[in-house]
């Protein structure tokens, strides 16, 4: 089995560091890493157009993305929150931050029983993989977040609200509802965890972020069956630069290269063999699991 698909530092792509740690990689574009995780300021702080929030990280993380924010765009509310799936690590601090600046959070509709209250996520599997990320995985929250009061579906035509020029793309595998972010006129891509590009099952990993093209984080991926479409989707776009949810932006031909080499043997480098969803995936309303209970 082939576990790694090594980038080099010439895949990275140039970023400019902002004094609170804010990772600018273009006029619009910049993240923050959160702990283990990236979050995600869209909008131009010079331009005209409001700006948007790409998930909220951990619980812990609401201080420093307003911190962040307010440094970036000044006393500017953002249009909206944007997120990718409602995972711990993604949706952490979205109903504090929600509630604090009264904007409405978009989501694919698969991922509203995780937004509203409703539904945690299936178990996580301990046994996919190795690694003592994936060992504590049991112990990491699933229990899902509640902002009914500000939870809108995205739109059915892919426009994203406050993105103009982007749209969301359904990559469900890691959750039934995930989306990414593309924008065709530079081939940009905001893949969330459909493919990440470090090694999120090793703690060293997760910290020292090697990078690495990788599918879906492998402990909270119930469905890899759809996981495997999704790469080959994303491939098939040919992205010129890569943000996503776990890891350092990548760019360029060799970040094509080792993308499409996860597509091509996806069930070889990405899925762990004989793991709890490697033959029988967790959809939701599928008896004998519990991804809506």
């Amino acid at each position: 089995m082939v576990n790694q698909l090594p980038l080099s530092e010439t895949d990275l792509a140039p970023t400019q560091k902002s004094a609170d740690g804010t990772n600018v990689i273009a006029a619009d574009l910049a993240y923050r890493t959160m702990s283990i995780v990236n979050v995600v300021f869209y909008g131009d702080p010079m331009g005209p157009e409001p700006w948007v929030l790409i998930d909220t990280g951990l619980s812990t993380s609401a201080d420093k993305i307003k911190a962040c924010a307010s440094l970036r765009f000044g006393d500017a509310r953002p249009a909206a929150i944007v997120m990718t799936h409602a995972h711990f690590d993604h949706a952490g601090s979205v109903e504090s931050l929600a509630s604090f600046w009264e904007v409405p959070v978009f989501a694919h509709p698969l991922e509203r029983p995780y937004l509203e209250g409703q539904a945690s996520y299936p178990p996580a599997d301990p046994m996919a993989g190795g690694g003592a990320m994936t060992l504590l995985s049991p112990l990491y929250p699933r229990s899902p977040v509640d902002v009914r009061p500000w939870l809108k579906i995205l739109p059915p035509d892919q426009t994203v609200p406050g993105m103009p020029r982007w749209k969301w793309i359904h990559t469900p595998g890691h959750s039934p509802g995930h989306i990414s972010l593309w924008r065709e006129s530079d081939r940009t891509l905001i893949s969330g965890d459909a493919i990440i590009t470090t090694g999120q099952e090793s703690a060293y990993e997760a910290i020292v972020q090697t990078p690495e093209m990788h599918g879906p984080p492998r402990y909270f991926t119930p469905d890899w069956e759809e996981a495997e479409k999704s790469v080959a989707f994303l491939a098939s776009l040919e992205p010129e630069l890569i943000i996503s949810g776990h890891g350092l932006p990548v760019k360029g031909q060799n970040a094509r290269d080792k993308l499409h080499r996860l597509a091509k043997s996806f069930r070889d480098i990405a899925v762990p063999k004989g793991g709890r969803y490697d033959l029988d995936p967790a959809k939701p309303g599928k008896s004998g699991n519990d991804a809506f209970r």
